[in-house]
């Protein structure tokens, strides 16, 4: 079976079209001729079009070269960040419909796949082992993530991980896609969302959160239920009176709410992943690209 891909749609219009079968409006290597120019000294000696400087320098009676000009002919950039913190491979109690730790991998992969159907050069960075793990966005082939990487990333290394990109942007220009996959159970600082906008990259949070235990609480007021500490992964069976499970329930809705208004407040449109299950992950990526395209054309 194919792998399934959604369309990287930029945020902005763009002048020209900017994927690597396609044209810019800037000048660069390209196939696609744009205009003829005389030659300069420091140019390439293979711009230059022979046959006409033959016409130029006879109709001159003098040597005269002419240069040809071409349309660059440009790739999108995407990079995948993600948040590998131990609260990412916490394994669901029966009740869950969300394996967190398979969500992940499977956006991660299905990111990486569109990317490369797009022509895409693609980049990787993750904290799993304490320290940036860095694939700059050079090559068209890389794995988004080779290997099993793991969930060992320390509290906050999702914030060190935006605040590391911020000293690699000549890998990553203008309208680079910057994917960022996360819980966000973490409070992250919404001026760190802004930075990153304000260098004009593609930001797009996904955040993979359970429906029914973290962004609402069930009401399971007298059962015993199996709680997973987010820092160690360790589980333990808790008896919650009705109380203690209306200040959960009420503490994730709020924390919820409070996510989709920061992301708000800064322009960001997220794709939320609520299942495991590949065909729900890969309709929330293509909701999110149909949003886009609504989105462009009626502004």
């Amino acid at each position: 079976m194919a792998q399934a891909t959604f369309p990287l749609i930029p945020r902005r219009r763009v002048i020209g079209l900017a994927f690597g079968s396609m044209r810019s409006a800037r000048r660069g290597l390209g196939s696609d001729v744009a205009s003829s120019r005389p030659y300069r000294p420091g140019d390439r000696i293979d711009a230059i079009d022979w046959a006409a400087s033959a016409r130029l320098s006879l109709a001159r009676n003098a040597d005269e070269f002419v240069v040809r000009e071409h349309y660059a002919e440009e790739s999108p950039r995407a990079l995948v960040v993600a948040d590998r913190r131990p609260s990412l491979a916490i394994g669901p109690p029966p009740e869950r419909r969300l394996r967190k730790a398979e969500a992940l991998e499977y956006a991660v992969g299905l990111i990486a796949a569109s990317a490369v159907s797009a022509r895409s050069l693609l980049g990787y960075l993750d904290y799993a082992e304490g320290r940036p793990f860095w694939q700059p966005p050079r090559s068209e082939h890389q794995q988004a993530a080779p290997g099993h990487r793991g969930f060992g990333a320390p509290e906050g290394s999702l914030a060190q991980a935006l605040a590391f990109l911020e000293y690699q942007r000549g890998d990553l220009p203008t309208g680079t896609f910057v994917f960022v996959v996360s819980d966000f159970l973490e409070p992250l600082d919404r001026r760190a969302w802004g930075r990153m906008l304000e260098r004009r990259w593609d930001v797009v949070p996904v955040v993979i959160q359970d429906p029914i235990w973290e962004r609402t609480f069930p009401k399971v007021e007298g059962l015993v239920v199996r709680f997973a500490d987010p820092r160690t992964g360790e589980v333990a069976g808790v008896r919650l009176g009705w109380r203690e499970a209306a200040q959960l329930r009420e503490a994730n809705e709020r924390r919820w709410s409070a996510l989709l208004a920061d992301f708000r407040s800064v322009g960001l449109e997220p794709i939320v992943v609520g299942s495991h299950e590949p065909a729900e992950i890969s309709g929330a990526f293509l909701r999110w690209a149909d949003e886009r395209i609504y989105v462009r054309g009626h502004s």
